[in-house]
């Protein structure tokens, strides 16, 4: 007779397959129409707050796999919070100025003389265009990763009303005296013909000159020192820059130093006499000791160009390589141009937007043969240039190292000073008694870093930083719409000009300040005549947009995106230098304080081997090309399983043992669903069988510590142990211990219903610990779930996480785990010998306590065997191991194999064994 109709076999509509590639597309555009973001919203009106600001990504290009790691993990993050009842926000954004978007409309106009034959309107407009086609694409790649936001709201960094509010950022930074103007060197891109903050700056390897110059003192320089005028002494500089010399004013010396003039008439510090001489640049010995102060003040001759070269004292020379005398060109560097300051040093600055020598060589006389060197390359001058000085140059070679680069362009970069706009980092804003820089050195101590090393890197950017160079010599951009006065160079900081300025772009955007005159844009009341005025043209670097979205989103009333301070900002360990900084800044000069409470980073990702993606190498994973080949929930679980503090790795090995992770995954959430689907209610825990209390006190205290790991961002090892519990205790034990008796018992005995219930809340809190990761699955196991999981849910997003209940396991655990391990190995090798095909042909004597006061059939099931014995076995013992002093012996089972259970406790051949009679009979 067969029995498989009397048995109760698991049943349930969630599929085996998920078929993603071809259904997370139709549940993704479900839960647009139902408008799940703001369901979301209304599901936790009143409860607690949890902001996560976006950082915005360029609209400019589709996205990289980089991006869908960082929205992807953003998207956990929130997800996370609201299962856990919290009330979320996610308004998502984008960066629509700057660089590169320019850059795009410039290749598309076919160069940059086509482009400059163009009004900055029209640039504006192409600008502007381009950028919404990929605010278009991106929102619309998001989407396809399962990220659920404010998609019909994102901030958009062209909209008129938050341009609007990046100027009004501006203008309160000036309000708090920190805005200021002056000619300073900052990094220059001479290809782009820009200013760069350092956030815009990438070091690539260089190859450069290293010269060896000697500066012969001045016959009154001499004479102070007691030098005879025919006496050589001449200072000797050391620099990689041959082209800066020209522009030299100045030879910087260690102030705690002393400094020796040698046989041979070279003036170095003392303490690197022995390394110049030992590398052949020097061959003298020393003839005469002075201090540093008594060299201070005194002039030598730039041998170039026979101009002074004032001999100063600076903290930044160091003494480890080099001379100790260091080259001073005010104009051509950030130290050169502070001890410039200190001691009144003329700057000099012979070098165009483009990178090449100007009049000046030739109206100061900085060159011989100046004329020569007009409109040429500063780079393609410095053969010429080291030339010239003749036999005062000592040594000439060349070298390899790291040096700033364009991050656009990646062409080098030069130092040059221009009237640029700063934000003063040592400056006191307006009413209080610290500097900007330490009132954000404070807030970063209050702050809270994943990982905690962003903290120290954070610091330490911030400690050393000089002060923020904010404006740009490009079209595309928020202008730094400030009127200056013709006769007096004065800038109109006057609130009413400058609010009337923001009301205009509120409504026609910053465009305006290029499309209308200077009549129309000026507040009527202002007190000055448009013809007085003229238009400042520079506009604000792009990090200033994004540094000040805690004012234009958070902070203002044109989105619904959360609180300020934001609870999280997530980005890649970049923004450092970049994002976190910059935000940190305006929103410690405007309301001193930080604009987040917490700064979580992530690495980036790599292939298998470690190595940075490139076309060229064809490492790329594109994310289009993981949605077609796998679907979204497997990169997001990639996401959630990679340890996203340093570089993670990706490739086609590692997204299949992804995708093998996820299907075991959702055959273990299917066969529980399968086990419980006619349970309706759950049996109190007092009334569980030993064997389901076991299960859920592993499983409350595993959950419990995912939970917990979950809530610290700690994904990695919270995925990790969730997939050991998983693998081990609940499908490699417990699903395989309870076969018997959810299959062969009767439908509403006891045991049954227990053990269904034991799964039941598993699965529940199960459940919603994954739904933040893998949101499709989980609103799909709700789709095909019983009552009993779901309750009055209509899907994932109607439900919240509560953790298990803690229950006491009635015998000794550990005890019975290392028993089933040890039956496990000699099973093992009865198969491997071919003695039996499965355990329940076999049964287990034993004198251990621990088993034999378990109850019998809890025992048999926790072994998957026939029978459990004290008395010595009459069978023949085919294996044997020990727990402690407990000896188990093995035999093959006496009794018959029941057809119906398989179990051997039938009396007869081809007979019921007593509990499958009475179920069959019942």
């Amino acid at each position: 007779m067969d029995y498989k109709d009397t048995l109760l076999l698991p049943t349930t509509t969630f599929a085996m397959r998920g078929n993603l590639i071809n259904n997370e597309p139709k549940r993704y555009a479900a839960w647009d129409e139902k408008k799940v973001y703001h369901k979301m919203k209304a599901k936790r009106a009143g409860a607690e707050h949890f902001t996560l600001h976006d950082g915005p990504p360029y609209a400019n290009g589709h996205i990289h796999i980089g991006h869908a790691l960082n929205k992807v993990l953003k998207d956990i993050i929130i997800k996370n919070n609201y299962f856990n009842g919290k009330s979320v926000r996610f308004t998502p954004g984008w960066d629509c100025h700057g660089l590169p978007i320019e850059q795009q409309v410039e290749k598309k106009l076919g160069g940059k003389q086509k482009k400059e034959q163009l009004e900055t309107a029209e640039i504006r407009k192409l600008c502007r265009e381009h950028a919404a086609k990929f605010v278009d694409i991106q929102r619309g790649e998001f989407k396809q990763l399962g990220i659920i936001a404010d998609w019909e709201k994102p901030y958009v960094t062209m909209d008129y009303k938050f341009e609007a509010n990046i100027f009004r950022t501006l203008c309160s930074v000036a309000k708090k005296g920190l805005l200021i103007e002056r000619s300073k060197p900052v990094f220059w891109s001479w290809a782009e013909r820009t200013a760069l903050a350092e956030a815009e700056v990438e070091y690539e390897d260089k190859e450069d000159y290293s010269i060896f110059v000697a500066f012969e003192l001045s016959d009154e320089a001499k004479e102070k020192l007691g030098l005879a005028k025919d006496e050589k002494a001449a200072p000797v500089i050391w620099t990689t820059t041959p082209w800066t010399i020209p522009a030299n004013t100045g030879i910087s010396l260690n102030p705690e130093e002393e400094y020796v003039l040698t046989t041979d008439g070279f003036i170095v510090a003392k303490e690197l006499l022995n390394s110049l001489v030992e590398s052949g640049i020097l061959s003298g010995t020393i003839a005469k000791t002075f201090s540093a102060k008594e060299l201070e003040n005194l002039t030598a001759i730039n041998p170039l160009n026979n101009r002074p070269s004032h001999i100063v004292l600076g903290e930044h020379v160091l003494v480890d390589n080099g001379t100790g005398c260091v080259h001073t060109a005010p104009g051509h560097g950030e130290d050169d141009y502070r001890v410039g300051l200190k001691y009144d040093l003329e700057v000099v600055m012979p070098v165009d937007e483009t990178g090449c020598y100007d009049a000046t060589v030739v109206r100061d006389a900085l060159i011989p043969n100046a004329e020569d060197f007009v409109g040429r390359h500063i780079f393609k001058s410095n053969e010429d240039i080291v030339e010239m000085m003749g036999e005062s140059v000592l040594h000439v070679s060349k070298f390899m190292h790291s040096y700033p680069h364009c991050w656009r362009s990646h062409t080098p970069l030069i130092y040059r000073a221009t009237k640029q706009w700063f934000i003063s980092v040592d400056e006191k804003p307006q009413g209080e008694d610290k500097t900007l820089r330490n009132i954000a050195l404070d807030e970063i101590e209050k702050t809270l870093f994943v990982p905690q090393t962003g903290k120290n890197r954070l610091t330490s950017m911030v400690a050393n930083r000089p002060d923020w160079c904010i404006s740009r010599q490009r079209d595309w951009g928020v202008p730094i719409a400030f009127f200056r006065v013709k006769a007096t160079g004065e800038v109109l900081l006057d609130e009413k000009v400058l609010n009337f300025t923001a009301m205009i772009f509120e409504m026609q955007g910053s465009d305006a300040w290029y499309s209308m005159d200077i009549a129309q844009l000026l507040y009527p009341g202002s007190g000055y005549k448009p013809e007085e005025l003229e238009k400042v043209n520079d506009i604000l670097d792009v990090w200033f947009d994004s540094g000040s979205t805690w004012n234009s989103v958070l902070k203002s009333r044109n989105y619904d995106a959360g609180e300020y301070p934001a609870d999280l900002y997530v980005e890649g360990s970049d923004q450092h230098r970049g994002w976190f900084q910059s935000s940190l800044f305006l929103s410690s000069a405007v309301e001193h304080k930080a604009p987040y409470k917490g700064v979580l980073t992530h690495g980036f990702t790599v292939d298998e081997k470690g190595e940075k993606m490139s076309k060229s190498k064809g490492n790329v994973i594109a994310p289009e090309k993981v949605l077609k080949e796998y679907g979204s929930e497997i990169l997001r679980l990639w996401v959630a399983s990679s340890d996203y503090q340093g570089d993670l790795k990706i490739s086609q090995g590692i997204l299949k043992q992804t995708s093998e992770n996820y299907r075991k995954l959702r055959n273990t959430f299917r066969i529980m669903l399968a086990n419980i689907n006619d349970l309706e209610e759950l049996t109190p825990l007092e009334n569980m069988g030993d064997l389901d209390k076991w299960i859920l006190n592993v499983a409350q205290n595993t959950l419990d510590e995912v939970h917990t790991q979950f809530q610290e961002y700690n994904f990695v090892n919270g995925m990790s142990t969730l997939n050991n519990f998983i693998v081990n205790e609940l499908s490699g034990m417990y699903i395989d211990m309870t076969k018997d008796n959810l299959y062969c018992n009767a439908k509403e005995s006891q045991r049954r219903r227990s053990s269904q219930s034991a799964m039941a809340m598993i699965t529940k809190t199960l459940l919603l610990i994954m739904a933040p990761i893998i949101t499709y699955t989980a609103d799909e196991i709700v789709e095909n779930a019983p009552a009993i999981i779901k309750g009055n849910a209509e899907d994932i997003f109607d439900m919240s996480y509560e953790k298990l209940q803690s229950v006491t396991v009635p015998f000794d655990a550990k005890y019975m785990v290392k028993a089933r391990e040890g039956f496990g190995t000699e099973v093992d090798k009865l198969k491997k010998e071919k003695i039996i095909k499965n355990t329940l042909e076999l049964i287990i004597y034993t004198e251990s306590k621990a088993t034999l006061e378990m109850d019998r059939v809890d025992a048999e099931d926790w072994f998957v065997v026939s029978g459990i014995f004290e008395d010595k076995p009459e069978e023949e013992i085919i294996g044997s191991f020990k727990v402690d002093e407990n000896t188990f012996s093995i035999a093959k089972a006496s009794k018959f194999k029941c057809p119906r259970c398989w179990k051997y406790q039938a009396e007869e051949e081809d007979c019921l064994c007593t509990r499958c009679q009475s179920v069959v009979n019942g």
